[in-house]
């Protein structure tokens, strides 16, 4: 059967996938973001997973105010990198797994998660740039992809508890899928930031570190933590936390930590990056 053996958590700002994309890695104030993913990018190509399950909030690239989904799960063959208003990012097409896909979205359902399926979408820096920190410029991408986006922009977004069960639900999925794959869930966004406002820029190390904590080791409490909580400690953007509990549901409750990066300043937010394996 199929099977899930890790979770990678990460930031996937912008500007990141930016500074690779025009050769500004090694810039001084790059060179430390980067470097904390060397390690990432070593254990991801000792893995070797067949697809990763990749959740993350579209930022008005296949959605809009006019269609809205809570959760929408891509079906499809292919993703075209998004053109997010300076030209699609120069990063290769993402490869989907229909097969597993369709399969998560008929498992998922029926374990009452009710999911837009996605057949057509462009797909933006909330998912390539999480591919880019762990995979570097290849020219495709090693595995298979399946987008999975979450509403965390337009209120109201999924609670935390109701992203905890959906991770647990799409491990239950994975385990019944008949071809033997080894799939890796990456939940990404966050950490701690507020883009608009009198507290745009807001950064809050304090919060960061102590979901960090809290996401390893206690994520039952974490997922009972309410909306407003985020918004008072992390921010309005900080919400987008609440994707990285799906990551964490679809693991065992015991894990173990394989890296940790927590990094101030990359554009106006804080970068988190965890990686974790299922202890059995």
């Amino acid at each position: 059967m199929a099977r899930i053996t890790a979770g990678v958590a990460t930031s996937h700002v912008p500007a990141i996938g930016a500074a690779l994309d025009n050769g500004r890695a090694d810039e001084p104030y790059w060179r430390p973001v980067f470097a904390g993913y060397e390690a990432s990018k070593r254990w991801i190509a000792e893995h070797k997973p067949d697809v990763i399950i990749l959740v993350y909030n579209d930022h008005a690239s296949a959605f809009s105010l006019e269609l809205i989904p809570t959760f929408a799960i891509g079906c499809a063959e292919e993703f075209q990198p998004a053109d997010e208003g300076w030209g699609p990012r120069p990063v290769p097409p993402v490869k989907g797994h229909p097969e597993l896909a369709w399969h998560m979205a008929e498992r998922l359902i029926l374990d009452e998660f009710d999911m837009t399926i996605v057949n057509k979408m462009d797909v933006d820096h909330g998912l390539t740039v999480p591919l880019s920190l762990m995979f570097g410029q290849p020219a495709e991408w090693p595995c298979r992809v399946i987008p999975l986006a979450v509403n965390v922009v337009q209120y109201p977004p999924p609670t935390g508890n109701r992203c905890y069960r959906l991770g647990q639900a799409i491990r239950r999925a994975v385990e019944a899928f008949p071809e033997d794959l080894k799939v890796v869930v990456f939940g990404t966004g966050g950490m701690s930031h507020q883009l608009q406002g009198p507290r745009a820029g807001l950064i809050n190390s304090a919060f960061d570190r102590d979901f960090l904590d809290r996401l390893v080791g206690d994520p039952v409490a974490q997922s009972k933590v309410p909306h407003l909580d985020y918004v008072r400690e992390a921010g309005s953007e900080g919400i987008e936390l609440v994707m990285w509990l799906i990551m964490r549901g679809a693991l065992d409750e015991q894990v173990r930590e394989v890296h940790r990066f927590y990094h101030v300043p990359a554009s106006n937010t804080a970068v988190g990056h965890l990686i974790l394996e299922n202890a059995g």
